[in-house]
């Protein structure tokens, strides 16, 4: 047990050691945007105009409810999470200061379930191959530039990072399975009455 700490704790600081390494007045800035693009406020303000977009452009009902679930869910399963492991913040080198635990990363779970979410909801809506590639392709770096945005600003350690996003990606996967067995349900029971 006492090895496997060490050796977290190793993987923590050489990767924070290497992100923090490119430090700069340019670079900071940057990361403070993707940093307030996860927090709190922007996921409640982005949520809320996703569902709009959802309700009132592409007609969707039942995906809604999904879009709740995870979203709301997922804060649910951070807050718990965070009271279980009551992992302290890192020390090291901070550029801002934030209160809580450490482990696993609000940030890191809300962007993968915000925009995870959305790509599974969006990827039938649009037409094209390249269109769904560039859905990903944005969502991921979004989702990786928050996660690295938390290390970079010295509070989060990568192992919380990547624990939210485990975390997360357990909750959707798990959401979007109910989902579909309810939706494959529901279709049987159409197409048999």
């Amino acid at each position: 047990m006492l090895i496997r700490g060490q050796m977290l704790t190793r993987f923590d600081h050489t990767i924070i050691f290497f992100i923090q390494g490119f430090e700069s007045s340019l670079l900071t800035p940057i990361m403070n945007a993707f940093t307030f693009i996860g927090s709190t406020p922007s996921v409640i303000a982005i949520s809320l105009l996703s569902l709009f977009f959802l309700y009132k452009v592409l007609n969707h009902r039942v995906e809604l409810i999904l879009f709740i679930v995870i979203v709301g869910g997922h804060a649910i399963l951070n807050q718990i999470l965070k009271l279980f492991f009551h992992r302290n913040r890192p020390d090291l080198h901070r550029l801002i200061e934030v209160e809580g635990y450490s482990f696993p990363s609000g940030h890191a779970m809300s962007a993968f379930a915000v925009y995870g979410t959305l790509s599974f909801l969006l990827w039938h809506d649009i037409p094209t191959r390249r269109g769904r590639t560039i859905l990903v392709l944005v969502s991921s770096i979004v989702i990786l530039a928050i996660g690295i945005s938390r290390i970079y600003l010295g509070v989060h350690y990568p192992s919380d990072i990547i624990g939210g996003f485990f975390a997360s990606g357990i909750w959707l996967a798990l959401s979007i399975w109910c989902y579909q067995r309810y939706q494959e349900k529901h279709f049987e029971q159409k197409h048999k009455s």
